[in-house]
């Protein structure tokens, strides 16, 4: 357990330095280039290693966030900030202007979510702002589907990504060549853990939303899975809302981001919590349980 609680220094700046060089190499090959920013602690950290990359020059990159409308206030509250913080443009994609336009149908009944709708609202701000790199926080140990993806993760013209067409990187080499309309979605993290980037944001002070540390909050269960509760939610008659201490693992739309119940209120007390846990981190995320793919089938059509 004391091996998992105090990985190496070197261990976090090797992958440190590889996430920069990822970073600059984004920087040297393409022009319009976005960090895909949710507010969780994975683009927090990424916003973090980019800032320490080109300074003391300003990072080369804008924050773009895809709003679904159901997001924690303490998520939105905590990027205005960070942005404002670091003089850097942010870029709000509001998933109700998707379906006002009619682009998308959003989902009725108990377990409605806009979390498959972001890949609509992604793919249109992708192709309005003509960008041609997003960069984003995901790692490979968190999901099926992410361990498939390369550093530079090509999408063809609409969007989609093959994962059986995908471009060696041997020796560090990242291939951007892309054809008119397409782009990358760039993974600086891909080698770090979940217990990495709690290791990091301990060692390096970053600041994170209340969300991550144990806070009261009206919960209920579904599923074997805790969700908080917010007004626009529906129940089932057999659910009931009740008041727990509670932390967030990762954050997203309100109406699939599990909740773990906890008392971890420090880093080194979420480090010591998950070191000992046997669920994953997107163990409790109700929106993979909708079927065995459906992170990978949502990738396809263009998610994070």
């Amino acid at each position: 357990m004391s091996d998992l609680l105090n990985i190496s220094d070197e261990h976090l700046r090797e992958l440190e330095d590889e996430a920069i060089f990822v970073m600059r190499e984004v920087a040297a090959q393409f022009d319009k280039k976005v960090i895909l920013f949710s507010g969780g602690k994975d683009s927090i950290t990424l916003t973090h290693i980019a800032r320490k990359a080109f300074w003391p020059a300003r990072m080369p990159f804008s924050l773009l966030h895809i709003d679904t409308g159901h997001n924690f206030g303490e998520t939105l509250e905590f990027r205005d900030a960070l942005a404002a913080g670091l003089g850097v443009e942010l870029i709000v994609k509001y998933v109700q202007d998707t379906i006002d336009q009619g682009s998308v149908v959003e989902e009725t009944g108990i377990n409605a979510s806009r979390n498959k709708a972001q890949s609509v609202t992604l793919l249109d701000a992708i192709e309005e702002l003509k960008i041609d790199a997003a960069v984003g926080g995901a790692r490979r140990d968190e999901e099926k589907a992410r361990a498939k993806e390369r550093f530079f993760s090509h999408r063809n013209e609409f969007g989609q990504w093959d994962p059986k067409s995908q471009r060696p990187e041997l020796w560090n080499i990242f291939n951007g060549h892309k054809n008119f309309g397409e782009h990358f979605r760039v993974f600086p993290l891909s080698n770090w853990t979940e217990l990495d980037i709690w290791q990091y944001i301990r060692n390096e002070k970053i600041k994170l939303p209340s969300l991550y540390y144990t806070h009261r909050r009206k919960i209920f269960r579904r599923n074997n899975v805790y969700l908080a509760w917010a007004p626009f939610m529906k129940l089932k008659h057999s659910e009931t809302v009740f008041e727990e201490d509670v932390r967030c693992r990762t954050i997203g739309d309100i109406t699939c981001t599990g909740i773990t119940i906890s008392k971890a209120s420090t880093a080194d007390e979420v480090i010591a919590e998950i070191a000992a846990t046997r669920i994953t981190e997107r163990g409790g995320r109700y929106d993979d349980m909708r079927s065995d793919t459906s992170m990978e089938d949502r990738k396809k059509e263009g998610y994070f």
